[in-house]
C-alpha cells in the first residue's frame, strides 16, 4: 500500500465523488487509485455533506 503518503484534499474529494456521485464500487475505485478502502470510506465520512 501507499503507506505515508500525504494525498491532496482535491484527491480525496475527488475520490469519494467516484463513489457517491457517479455510482462506482468503494472496492473499484480504491483499487484504480491504489489506495485502501478503509481510506476511502474515511475520507467518504469526512467529506459527508
Amino acid at each position: 500500500m501507499n503507506k505515508g503518503i500525504r494525498f491532496t484534499d482535491e484527491f480525496k474529494r475527488d475520490a469519494v465523488a467516484q463513489v457517491v456521485e457517479r455510482g462506482y464500487a468503494v472496492s473499484e475505485v480504491a483499487e484504480r487509485l491504489g489506495i485502501s478502502t478503509k481510506s476511502l470510506y474515511t475520507w467518504k465520512a469526512q467529506y459527508r455533506i
